[in-house]
């Protein structure tokens, strides 16, 4: 009896291990495989304005393609971003896996600001972006391609605090984009950009910087990250060529690896490849080259 009653627990314990065993191979065995995805970074669809006047939809199906995974609109007209409602505009970039986090406003003034806010936010958009100096501020001399402004820099300030606490209110994040003539001294010698982060409210205002711009006006965007930490919260990134002329991304002259290693003092949370001009370059050829050169420099 004692015999057979130890050949049962031998029996027993033989029947346990091999359960134990088997289920111990079955975890090792399965394994749960997470798909990291390919698409990263923004695209400014000014870009490829042409081709979005065009066919809207077939060219944000080739941004997708080429790999980017979000999208800054710069065109509204009517209530609509290309034509399309806010709420159409927002479902048909989901279906392509894309989604629209800025838009450039330049349209913007006192009159319009709550419905373009409003409509902006309908859009799923996170950045209500001021382009240039609103409200007929801005100037341009054909003569000599240059920018500039009408009016003081506390001028815009005022407006631009403004509309910063209208967005605010709503929910959005008000930026303000730079060219080149914000960081030339202006004939009393008032340099914009600095009055702008220094007497815009960071509570309503922040700084999408453009650092093919910054890079022509002869300054190191790091000096102005150090200077004033955390208020450049997106940036476009463009090349500039031997030439001085706009270029895609790490064909041109710009150390943008020197410039993506201050990411966080910056406050950078988005940045967007644009080339206002491609030449004789297909833009949407061009914008295959900016996102292969953002891969390249460590972007995504």
């Amino acid at each position: 009896m004692k015999q057979k009653t130890n050949i049962s627990l031998a029996l027993l314990l033989a029947l346990t291990l091999g359960f134990t065993s088997c289920g111990t191979k079955t975890e090792e065995t399965v394994e749960t495989v997470v798909e990291q995805p390919s698409n990263f970074g923004g695209l400014a669809l000014y870009t490829v304005r042409d081709s979005m006047a065009a066919n809207p939809k077939a060219t944000l199906q080739k941004v997708a393609d080429a790999g980017y995974a979000y999208v800054e609109a710069a065109n509204y007209a009517d209530g609509k971003f290309y034509g399309m409602t806010p709420t159409d505009f927002k479902s048909y970039l989901e279906s392509l896996g894309l989604k629209a986090v800025s838009a450039h406003m330049g349209m913007v003034n006192m009159e319009n600001a709550d419905q373009l806010i409003a409509d902006v936010k309908e859009a799923g958009i996170e950045y209500f972006v001021i382009p240039v100096p609103p409200m007929g501020m801005f100037t341009f001399d054909p003569a000599t391609r240059s920018m500039g402004m009408k009016g003081t820099a506390d001028d815009l300030v005022s407006v631009i605090n403004t509309l910063g606490e209208k967005c605010y209110n709503a929910g959005l994040k008000l930026l303000y984009h730079n060219h080149d003539f914000e960081f030339k001294p202006m004939a009393d010698g008032t340099v914009i950009e600095d009055i702008l982060l220094e007497k815009c409210d960071p509570k309503f205002v922040n700084f999408q910087m453009d650092l093919f711009w910054v890079t022509k006006a002869e300054v190191d965007p790091l000096t102005y990250f150090e200077k004033y930490p955390g208020r450049f919260k997106a940036w476009h990134v463009k090349d500039l060529n031997a030439e001085g002329n706009f270029a895609p991304v790490s064909t041109g002259t710009i150390d943008f690896k020197r410039i993506l290693d201050q990411k966080g003092q910056s406050g950078m949370e988005v940045y967007f490849v644009e080339q206002d001009n491609t030449f004789e370059l297909d833009p949407l050829e061009a914008i295959k080259i900016s996102h292969e050169g953002l891969k390249k420099i460590g972007f995504q």
